[in-house]
This record gives structure tokens, C-alpha cells and sequence, in this order.
């Protein structure tokens, strides 16, 4: 079984977000998708098989199935086009049909925006934090979007991951507006405990809940958003209606098989 290792959302190997991609014939047991996505030991792996008008795509962490993935849909683009696949390719999904579109060597994922709602904050959420947010939403399948004092502080953050996996959520997204002149728009991060990843390093997923939230107080649909984890990353967004198209880059780094 070919697997591939593809770094999402970089424009060089060892940066933005690792995935694994494998695209089969048929899907085997869940147990075996599972177990694959497992020994990657990867944020996620995507696995994807041939359907009508596209592909069927799923993603695993390496404790569970997810309903959205950015960055290992990107990736599975990306390892499509190379094997000379058509742009644009279609993924029929968990989360509807999602579409990318290829330019030269950025590729462009058109995704469903999910913006946040304010809510009340969790229990134990700022401890865990390590400092209390400005605003708390939830957005997606159930993520709660924080937004921090300032870049520094998501920069600097260091939580309590064990008592964030307590707080209920998915996943945690902390976020802030970018010191002047840095060439982005907004700061991110992303923490999901919950479901087997301390720290994501760059999150397409995020970015659909980010971008509607930053479009609507800076008062722009086309922003640039970096996610400040150690790797780091770049995400180009675009609000459009109901929708969030998220742009980057992707490079394979390693291409092998797996004996089952």
C-alpha cells in the first residue's frame, strides 16, 4: 500500500502541517484505516478512493475519525495532481462536497465557513489557558475560538494540555490580531487533546472559523492568517458568502509503502 508524507501549506519540506495520504482502490475495515493513521502517528492521514465525479475522502487522527480536515485535504490534492489528476478534483466528504482548484504551485480548497457563535466560557478553560480570553465562540464541529489580548501572548502561550483536554471541545483555537507590520492580518494556534493532537501544527479546518470571524472586524474578505506553532504556517483566506476558500502551498517529502 502506497502512503505518502506531504507537508501542507509550506512552501519547503520540514515546515507547515505533515499528512499522511494514502489512495486506494476500496476502503478496508475502519479498524485498519485506523490503525495506518495510527502507526503515521500524524496530526492526520487522509485516505482516499475513487467515487463518481471524484473522490471519497476520509481523515483519521491517530485516535479517531474527523469530519473536516484542511491541511490532509490539501495534501491529497496535491499527491492527485501529481499522479495527473485533473484540476479540479471534488471530494465528496463528511463535511459535503469540497473542491480544489490547482494555480501553479499554490492550490486553492473550497471549504464551508463556519462561523463562531459567542458563548459563555467553558469551566476551566482560562486555567488551562493560562490567562483568560477577550472573546470566546464556538464555531464548526463544536471548536472554541479564543481570541487573546495580542500576538505575543498566543505566541508565548503554554497550556495546560492535560486540563484542556478536560474543557468540552473538540478543539481549542486561540487567536489575535498581528502586530503591525508583520505582513499577516491574525495569529493562530490550534490545541485538540481530545482527539489525540496536543498542538496542530497549521489547520485548514481552523481557518474556517478564523476567516469569517477576522473578515467581519477588520472589514475584509481576503486576509492572511499565520498559525504560530514551532513548524508555522500561512493561510491565505477568502470569505465568499457561505464559503471559505483557503489557499497554500504543499510539498511531498516522503513516498513509500506500508505492509499490511
Amino acid at each position: 500500500m502506497r502512503i505518502r508524507t506531504v507537508d501542507a501549506f509550506a512552501d519547503k519540506p520540514f515546515s507547515g502541517n505533515p499528512a499522511g495520504v494514502v489512495v486506494l482502490d476500496e476502503y478496508p475495515a475502519d479498524a485498519v484505516l485506523q490503525a495506518i493513521a495510527a502507526e503515521l502517528n500524524l496530526s492526520e492521514t487522509a485516505f482516499a478512493v475513487p467515487s463518481a465525479g471524484g473522490y471519497r475522502l476520509r481523515w483519521f487522527t491517530p485516535g479517531t475519525e474527523v469530519d473536516l480536515c484542511g491541511h490532509a485535504t490539501l495534501a491529497t490534492a496535491h499527491c492527485l495532481f501529481a499522479d495527473g489528476v485533473p484540476s479540479p478534483v471534488a471530494f465528496d466528504t463528511r463535511s459535503g462536497t469540497l473542491t480544489v482548484n490547482r494555480s501553479s504551485e499554490e492550490y486553492a480548497l473550497d471549504f464551508p465557513a463556519r462561523p463562531a457563535t459567542e458563548c459563555a466560557e467553558p469551566p476551566g478553560l482560562s486555567a488551562a489557558l493560562g490567562g483568560t480570553p477577550r472573546w470566546v465562540g464556538r464555531g464548526g464541529t463544536d471548536d472554541l475560538l479564543c481570541e487573546l489580548a495580542d500576538e505575543q501572548t498566543v505566541r508565548e502561550l503554554r497550556p495546560d494540555i492535560g486540563a484542556l483536554a478536560a474543557v468540552e471541545a473538540r478543539g481549542v483555537i486561540v487567536t489575535a490580531a498581528a502586530e503591525p507590520g508583520s505582513g499577516y492580518d491574525y495569529v493562530s494556534r490550534f490545541f485538540a487533546p481530545r482527539v489525540g493532537v496536543n498542538e496542530d501544527p497549521v489547520t485548514g479546518s481552523a481557518h474556517t472559523v478564523l476567516a469569517p470571524y477576522w473578515s467581519a472586524k477588520l472589514g475584509r474578505d481576503t486576509l492572511l492568517g499565520y498559525q504560530a506553532s514551532r513548524r508555522g504556517g500561512r493561510v491565505g483566506t477568502r470569505v465568499a458568502g457561505d464559503r471559505v476558500v483557503l489557499t497554500g502551498s504543499a510539498v511531498t517529502v516522503l513516498d513509500g509503502t506500508i505492509e499490511l
